[in-house]
Order: structure tokens, then C-alpha cells, then sequence
């Protein structure tokens, strides 16, 4: 039943091909009724039946013909009448659709269409005009016999009664019932291959992933999609234009920040080590502090426009991971120690891969170092490289407080830090991770930590001829 209520939502839902395919419907609908009714009315104003003298002369001759034999000429004319009913109506006799025949002979009416059918005369002879009688409109044509005195009429219901009885009769409707189906199909096919080009920029742009904002590669002909595409790319160029910008900005302002806070940390240690008044040297402890993580958010702003910068670029060489993880290593093992933490390092063997060094040294760093952070005194940091198929996984683990499961994706976002964090930080430093994963084709994610800490793992695609052993 659910499963039966998402289906008509979805096809309640607004629909440009639905709508489409209604339009070609209701064309179709327009044009058969003005051809029904074209019809109509040019068979009632010039009604072929009501101008065709042989029709007129064959009822005359068979009438005088056939006077000597009252019987004989009933049954003849009964004959000719029910011929005009199925050749020219419906075969009814009700005379609500089908023409209806009066023969006068010598004055006196030896003949009306059956059921009873009421007598009309024209007010002229060999005239087609229209007869009102007792509210009904009949058009209608009665010849005189030019060798004695017989008269035949020809009558046919006016036009409102002959669309009634046509509609009423399924004439209208039955034809568009029984070819609908037939031509549903094709209605519907064609509509399909006149969004296809539709589709192909759909999917083109559903392909993108959000730092991809190079324009279309699609570039239709019709007249009507391209003004789309066009806004589409000038859309694309416009937002393009103002990352950069925005990147430009970010990058030198950082830069220039660099300077000063490094000119400001030289002149707070040489006051430091001149002071010997132990208020100052606590202000310029808690000064030095701010100054170490202001300069480090600069470096993670830098990191982070560098990368996005590069994200276009190719991957310019092979670079063994195993060798890049365990030289970065290296380089935190003094403010490792100084934070009373462990590294350690298991390898399985070489790994290689292709990508950026300045990058991928960006996403080490930042890993190992929220790592050693954010682990308690006398913890340890783990890192590890495991080749999985195709891929290497690279995990780093510590033993601190870990990351609740409500914020795993949040923390991924730019300057997005977790509530009540104790620990000072830019919130910087997984949004370069995932930004450094995505561009060499890999992703990160976060888990539980063996200890209870935080699990970060960046999976991260092998070099060719790289494959699983």
C-alpha cells in the first residue's frame, strides 16, 4: 500500500514530459472535434443526399410507376427508404440521425419513414430550406413529378439535434476511445526523444561533484535548451570567479599575516626571557599561546587555498605514501614527546601512489597532529597503512576523547568545531583532510578508536599497476 501511495506521488507530482504529452492530447482532441464539426456542417448546408436528382427521380418513378399496385409500391419504397437510411444515416429508425422520406401522390400521403414520422412539407418545391415544425427543425427538398402528381420530400434533422444524436450515439467519442491507446504510445515516445537532450544536461550537472565548476561539456543545438546551457555556464563562471577571488583573499591575507605574527612571537620570547616578574612572564606565556594558534590557523588557511587552488590540476607524479607517512612522523616526534605521547607506525610494505606531495603532506600533518592534540599524556598516536584491493587505507588513532557520532559529518565543514571542546583549534584541520581525499579520488571517514579515541581513516586510491597482491 505504501509502496502504491509513493508511486502516485510521484506521478502527481509536476512533470514537464506528463505535460507534454497532455498538450499533444488535447491538440489531438481539438483537431478531432473541428473536423467532426467541419464535417457536420458542410454535410448539412450542402447535404449531398438533399441535392442529388437521380435519389429524387428513382423514389418518383418507383411511385408512379408502381400506382396500379398499392402493395407492391409500399413494399418498394419501404425498400428504398430503409436503402437511404443505411446508405446515407445510421440504419435507425427513429429518424433522430438517418433521413426520413414522404411521398404524396395526388394530393394525398401514401408514404412517411417510420416510426409514424410526422408530416412536413416545403413551402417551395425543388428548394433545399429549413421547415420548423412544432419546435423541430428540419432541412429538407421536395421534387414534383413533371408527368403526374406526385411529390417525394427528403428531410434531415437540423444541425443541434444531428450533433446531439452524434454524440449521443458514441460517433464522437468511440473513435477517440478506441485510438487513444494506439496513439498514446507514440505520443509518449516522442516526447521522450525531445527531452533527451534535456536529459543529457541533467545528468551532466547531476555528475558534478561541488568543486567542479568548469562549464558544461554538453552544447546542445536547439534553439530552445541552449539559452539553459548558456546560463548555466555563465553561472558556473560567475561562482568560479568569486572562489578564486574570495581564495586570492583568504591566501593573502594569510600571507601577510605571517610576518607581523612571527615579528610578534620573537619580541614576546625576548621580553620573556628578560622578564623576572613571574605576572608578566604568565601574560606573555598565555600571549606566546595565541600567537602559536593564530600562526597556525594562518598555515591551515594557506594549506587549505592551496589545495583548493590545485584542485583542477593533475596528479603530477608516483610518490611511495609508506615513506611520506613515516618522514611526517619524524618531523612531530619532538612535540610528541613534549606532549608526552607515543607515535607509532605499522606499514605492510611499499605503497605508492599518485597525487600531490605538498597535499598529501598537509593531510598527514593535520591528522598526526590533532592526533597527538587531543590524546592525554602517556597515550599514543597509531598510524597505519593497510593496501585493500585497489586502494590504501590509511588510519590514524589516538586515545583522547573521540568525536560523539552526531558530529562526524559537522566536523568535516570549514570552521566548524564540536560544542564544549576544550582543546583550542581553527577548525580547519578536517575540512583539509577530506578537501586533500576528494581531489586525489579518495574519501575520509570517522570512527570509534580501538582505545575509545577517534579513528580517522583517509582511503586513498594505489598508482596504476598498483593492484591487490
Amino acid at each position: 500500500m505504501r509502496r502504491a501511495l509513493a508511486r502516485l506521488r510521484r506521478w502527481l507530482q509536476p512533470s514537464l514530459g506528463r505535460r507534454l504529452l497532455l498538450a499533444q492530447i488535447a491538440v489531438m482532441l481539438v483537431l478531432w472535434t473541428t473536423l467532426v464539426g467541419a464535417l457536420l456542417l458542410a454535410a448539412h448546408g450542402d447535404n449531398d443526399l438533399l441535392n442529388s436528382d437521380p435519389v429524387f427521380d428513382l423514389a418518383l418513378s418507383i411511385t408512379d410507376k408502381l400506382a396500379h399496385d398499392p402493395a407492391r409500391q409500399a413494399e418498394a419504397l419501404r425498400d428504398f427508404d430503409k436503402a437511404l437510411r443505411t446508405e446515407y444515416g445510421d440504419g435507425e429508425e427513429d429518424g433522430s440521425f438517418a433521413p426520413v422520406l414522404f411521398v404524396w401522390h395526388k394530393g394525398e400521403a401514401i408514404y412517411r419513414s417510420p416510426p409514424a414520422a410526422q408530416l412536413v412539407r416545403n413551402r417551395q418545391i425543388n428548394t433545399v430550406e429549413d421547415v420548423q415544425v412544432d419546435g423541430k427543425t428540419w432541412r429538407m427538398r421536395t421534387r414534383r413529378s413533371a408527368t403526374a402528381d406526385t411529390e417525394v420530400a427528403i428531410a434531415i434533422p437540423d444541425l443541434p439535434r444531428l450533433l446531439i444524436t452524434f454524440n449521443s450515439r458514441g460517433y464522437y467519442i468511440l473513435p477517440l476511445l478506441v485510438s487513444l491507446p494506439f496513439l498514446a504510445f507514440p505520443a509518449w515516445w516522442s516526447v521522450r526523444l525531445a527531452l533527451r537532450p534535456w536529459r543529457r544536461a541533467s545528468e551532466e550537472i547531476a555528475t558534478r561533484g561541488p568543486g567542479d565548476l568548469a562549464p558544461l561539456q554538453f552544447q546542445p543545438r536547439h534553439a530552445e535548451l541552449k539559452p539553459f546551457v548558456r546560463s548555466i555556464n555563465t553561472l558556473l563562471s560567475r561562482v568560479r570567479n568569486s572562489a578564486e577571488r574570495e581564495r586570492a583573499l583568504i591566501a593573502d591575507a594569510a600571507h601577510e599575516l605571517r610576518t607581523p605574527l612571527a615579528a610578534m612571537r620573537v619580541n614576546v620570547e625576548a621580553l620573556h626571557q628578560q622578564s623576572t616578574d613571574p605576572r608578566q612572564r604568565e601574560l606573555m606565556d598565555s600571549l606566546l599561546r595565541s600567537n602559536e594558534r593564530a600562526t597556525r590557523m594562518v598555515a591551515q588557511l594557506l594549506q587549505l587555498m592551496r589545495s583548493d587552488a590545485t584542485a583542477d590540476a593533475g596528479m603530477p607524479s608516483s610518490l611511495r605514501l609508506d615513506t611520506l607517512v613515516q618522514d611526517r612522523l619524524a618531523e612531530f616526534d619532538g612535540l610528541a614527546a613534549a606532549a608526552g605521547v607515543e607515535l607509532e607506525l605499522v606499514a605492510t610494505g611499499p605503497v605508492t601512489v599518485s597525487g600531490d606531495r605538498e597535499g598529501l603532506v598537509s593531510l598527514v600533518d593535520n591528522l598526526v597532529d590533532n592526533a597527538i592534540k587531543y590524546s592525554p599524556r602517556g597515550g599514543t598516536v597509531h598510524a597505519a597503512l593497510e593496501r585493500t584491493g585497489t586502494e590504501v587505507l590509511l588510519s590514524v588513532s589516538d586515545q583522547g576523547p573521540g568525536i560523539a557520532v552526531q558530529w562526524r559529518e559537522r566536523v568535516f565543514d570549514r570552521f566548524f568545531r564540536v560544542p564544549d571542546q576544550v582543546q583550542s583549534g581553527s577548525g580547519l584541520g578536517l575540512a583539509i583532510v577530506q578537501n586533500v581525499a576528494a581531489r586525489h579520488g579518495g574519501r575520509a571517514s570517522l570512527h570509534e578508536g580501538a582505545g575509545g579515541g577517534l579513528l580517522v581513516q583517509v582511503a586513498l586510491p594505489l598508482a596504476p599497476g598498483q593492484g591487490s597482491d
